[in-house]
C-alpha cells in the first residue's frame, strides 16, 4: 500500500472524532477479545511457572533449586524487555495490524517448546523467547486499543484489559490442580502438558486477529488517509448493521489536524521523552518501576512462599492462587470506571498509595506470625484488588500520554525500563525464600511498598487529566525535528 499524503503535510479529518465517538458496540467486543488475550496469555503463563514451580524442583521434573526457578522467571521477564523494544519499534514503523500475529506466533512457538526442554539451560532459552513474544504483544496491542477505543471510557476498558491478565492466571492455576495431579500424569509429564495447554489457547485466537484492522489513526499518521477513512466506515458500518446508535454524547462530528509524520527515529522518540514531555516520562517510569519490582517480586514466588513457609503442598498450590487472581481481576474491574469518573489524578496516587501501606501491614502480620496460608492468601486478596488497578493504570499511562507515531516506542521503552528493573525481583525472592527467614521476606516487601508509595507523590506531582478527552488533544501534533 502507497501513501496517499506525503510525509510533513496536516490533514483536516475527522477520523478520530468519529472513532471516540461511536456507540458501544459487539465490535468493540470482538476487539477486545482479539487483542486483550495478551494480557490473559502472559498471566496464563506467569500462573504455569508459578504454580509447577515446587514441581520443577522434583528430580523427576527438572530439578531446579528455588534459585535457578527464579533465574528461568527473571530470564523470562528479559525477553519481554528485549521483544517489547524490537517489536516497540516495528510496530511503529510497520502498523499495529502486522505485529498482531508475529508475536502471537512467537509466543506460541516458544510455550510448546518450554514444554518439550529437556535440561535447565533449553529451557531458559525457550523461556526468553515466550517472554519476547509476550512483550512484543504489549506494545502493538495497547497502542491499537487506545486508538480505536471511545475516548469516554478509554481508561475503564484499558484497566479491565490489563486486569484479564488475572484470568488468565486463574486459568492457569485450574489447569495445573489437574496436571499436576499425580494420579492423572506422572510427576516428569505433568508440568510439560501445562505449557502445551498454553500454546493451544493462544493458537485459537490467532483465527479472530485475522479479522481486525489495522488502527485508523495509525494509517493518518503514515499518510493512509484513503485507507483510514474506508476502515473508518467499514466499522461504522459494522456497528450501525447490528441496531446500535452509531454516536453517542456528539452534537457533531468535530475536524482536527493531524500531521503525517511517517516512520520517526529514535532521535524523535529521545526528543519527545527528554524534551518535550519531561515530567510525563518521570511519571511513567515512577509507575512502571513500582508496579514491576511489586507484582515481579511476589507473584513468582508465591507458590514456593505458600510451600515454604506456610507447608502447602506442591499440588494444591493452585487452590490459593486462584482467590489470589480473583482479587486481582476484580480490582480494575470494580475501580477502572472512576478513572474515567474522578480522573487519572486522583485515582492513581490514590491506588498507588493505598497499595503500599496495605502490603506493609500484611507484612507485618506475617513476620509476628499472624498468618497461615489461608489468612495470607485472603489479605493478599485485598492488597491486589487496589494494586491490580494500580499497576494497570500503569500502562493506561504510558500509552496514552505520548504522540501516536511513537506510541509503540515508547509503550516498550517504559514497559522495558519497567520490567528489566524487576527482572531481577524473582531471582532475588527465590534466593530469599531459599534462607527460609521470614524478616529477609519482610524486608522485600517492606522494599516493595516503599516504591509504590514514592510513585503515588509522583503520580500526584505530575499527572494529566487525560480522562475523556481524544488522543489528540492530550500530544497535539508538533513539527518533527530533522
Amino acid at each position: 500500500m502507497i501513501p496517499d499524503t506525503p510525509r510533513g503535510a496536516w490533514v483536516v479529518t475527522d477520523v478520530p472524532c468519529r472513532l471516540d465517538t461511536l456507540g458501544w458496540s459487539r465490535w468493540h467486543q470482538r476487539l477486545i477479545l482479539a487483542l486483550g488475550i495478551t494480557w490473559i496469555l502472559d498471566g496464563l503463563e506467569a500462573s504455569l511457572v508459578a504454580n509447577i514451580a515446587p514441581t520443577l524442583r522434583h528430580p523427576d521434573a527438572l530439578g531446579l533449586s528455588a534459585t535457578q526457578i527464579g533465574m528461568a522467571n527473571s530470564v523470562y521477564l528479559l525477553g519481554q524487555v528485549v521483544g517489547a523494544l524490537v517489536f516497540g519499534y516495528l510496530t511503529d514503523r510497520l502498523g499495529r495490524r502486522r505485529l498482531f500475529l508475529v508475536t502471537l506466533a512467537l509466543y506460541l512457538g516458544a510455550t510448546a517448546l518450554s514444554g518439550l526442554a529437556p535440561g535447565y539451560a533449553v529451557f531458559l532459552g525457550f523461556r526468553f523467547l515466550a517472554g519476547a513474544g509476550i512483550g512484543g504483544e504489549y506494545s502493538a496491542i495497547n497502542s491499537a486499543i487506545d486508538e480505536m477505543v471511545p475516548a469516554r471510557m478509554r481508561g475503564a476498558v484499558a484497566l479491565g484489559i490489563n486486569g484479564s491478565y488475572w484470568v488468565g492466571v486463574a486459568i492457569g492455576a485450574g489447569v495445573t490442580l489437574i496436571v499436576l495431579d499425580t494420579s492423572l500424569f506422572p510427576t516428569a509429564v505433568g508440568w510439560r502438558v501445562a505449557f502445551g495447554f498454553g500454546a493451544l489457547l493462544g493458537l485459537g485466537i490467532l483465527l479472530v486477529r485475522r479479522h481486525m484492522p489495522e488502527s485508523p489513526r495509525w494509517l493518518l499518521t503514515h499518510g493512509y488517509v484513503q485507507a483510514a477513512i474506508a476502515t473508518v466506515e467499514r466499522i461504522e458500518a459494522e456497528v450501525r448493521s447490528r441496531g446500535r446508535d452509531l454516536r453517542v454524547e456528539a452534537a457533531s462530528i468535530i475536524a482536527v489536524k493531524v500531521k503525517v509524520s511517517g516512520t520517526v527515529g529514535l532521535r524523535h522518540l529521545a526528543y519527545t521523552l527528554v524534551q518535550r514531555y519531561p515530567r510525563r516520562t518521570i511519571l511513567g517510569l515512577s509507575l512502571m518501576l513500582a508496579q514491576a519490582f511489586l507484582y515481579n517480586s511476589i507473584f513468582f514466588s508465591y507458590g514456593l512462599i505458600l510451600e515454604e513457609f506456610h507447608g502447602v503442598p506442591a499440588e494444591h498450590v493452585g487452590l490459593y492462587i486462584v482467590p489470589f487472581a480473583i482479587g486481582n481481576f476484580l480490582g480494575p474491574l470494580v475501580l477502572g470506571p472512576a478513572f474515567d469518573r474522578w480522573g487519572r489524578r486522583v485515582m492513581i496516587p490514590l491506588t498507588y498509595a493505598l497499595s503500599g501501606a496495605l502490603l506493609l501491614g500484611t507484612g507485618g502480620l506475617f513476620i509476628a506470625g499472624s498468618l497461615n496460608a489461608l489468612t495470607q492468601t485472603l489479605a493478599w486478596m485485598l492488597v491486589f484488588f487496589v494494586a491490580s488497578a494500580a499497576a494497570s493504570s500503569a500502562y493506561l499511562t504510558v500509552s496514552e500520554l505520548f504522540p501516536v507515531e511513537l506510541r509503540g516506542m515508547a509503550i516498550a521503552v517504559f514497559y522495558a525500563f519497567g520490567t528489566l528493573v524487576g527482572a531481577g525481583a524473582p531471582a532475588l525472592f527465590g534466593a530469599i525464600v531459599d534462607t527460609g527467614d521470614p524478616s529477609r521476606l519482610f524486608a522485600g516487601y517492606a522494599l516493595a511498598a516503599v516504591l509504590m508509595m514514592a510513585a503515588a507523590v509522583v503520580a500526584r506531582m505530575f499527572g494529566v487529566d487525560a480522562e475523556r478527552r481524544p488522543l489528540e488533544e492530550i500530544t497535539p501534533d508538533e513539527p518533527v525535528p530533522i
